[in-house]
């Protein structure tokens, strides 16, 4: 990677809330660049909230997210608009538009956001599709490719427009599992060969021990943190009972220890 280490998002004492109900408080962490950061725990407990926080779609109810060390909040509108545009966001279903083919579908922020030509974008196009695997399937419309496909032509899309972080909402969710695991391979690719600083909410236990080196993970019942770091570390070392279980659940330890080749980063 060119680009060097470092704090990309910091996050300091931050409390979501709805009105007077509180989601999470005291949340504190470092996502450095380069990172995979997992956000983690059981249901309920406010992931995809903590993540609509972190891409600017929520304003937190107390705290700061800082990007390279400016606070989003505080910046004014254009310098929060601007910021956004360097992220790309992979949601759970993919949310491709059914009425486009996928060579259309990627082409929607570049046409959008850039003055390149009609053929500079598809040149675009056809590159961000190869890199997911998808070379051949511009004309293709989502209800014609599996869920798997649909997932990475979404990921080619949320690489449209070379974001400096991407954000992926429960990648895995709906997956078989060896859909699941090249998603998890083609994630570290990206991260290594793009340079790329990528956040991801799920609870799945083999992605999270494929991929992350560092996270955070959120309690529903004290309804704040209470586990951050690499999560074979966690797994190793952390002695709080409800990430132990979270981290050991449907597995022996020994399973769960095992990583692919290459997930050392």
């Amino acid at each position: 990677m060119d680009k060097q280490p470092g704090p990309h998002i910091e996050v300091q004492d931050l409390t979501m809330a709805y009105g007077d109900f509180v989601i999470q408080r005291d949340l504190s962490f470092t996502v450095n660049r380069g990172d995979i950061f997992i956000i983690m725990g059981g249901s309920g407990c406010g992931k995809s909230t903590l993540l609509r926080h972190l891409i600017g779609l929520q304003e937190p109810a107390k705290g700061s997210v800082c990007y390279e060390g400016v606070n989003f909040w505080d910046a004014p509108p254009a310098e929060r608009e601007e910021t956004m545009r360097r992220f790309g966001i992979l949601y759970q279903s993919g949310a491709l538009w059914s009425s486009l083919t996928l060579a259309e579908n990627i082409a929607l922020p570049l046409a959008e956001y850039t003055d390149l030509t009609e053929s500079q974008i598809m040149e675009i196009v056809s590159f961000k599709l190869a890199l997911v695997g998808l070379a051949g399937f511009e004309e293709f419309y989502p209800a014609e490719i599996s869920g798997g496909m649909r997932k990475r032509a979404g990921l080619a899309r949320a690489m449209a427009l070379d974001p400096d972080i991407l954000f992926f909402d429960e990648p895995s969710a709906g997956l078989d599992p060896i859909s699941s695991r090249r998603l998890d391979d083609l994630i570290l690719e990206l991260r290594d060969s793009l340079g790329s600083t990528i956040v991801v909410v799920t609870h799945e236990l083999p992605s999270i021990f494929a991929i992350g080196n560092n996270s955070v993970f959120l309690d529903p019942d004290s309804r704040t943190m209470i586990a951050s770091g690499d999560p074979h570390k966690l797994l190793a070392e952390c002695e709080n009972p409800k990430v132990r279980d979270f981290l050991t659940r449907g597995t022996s330890l020994s399973e769960t220890r095992k990583q692919p080749v290459g997930t050392n980063h």
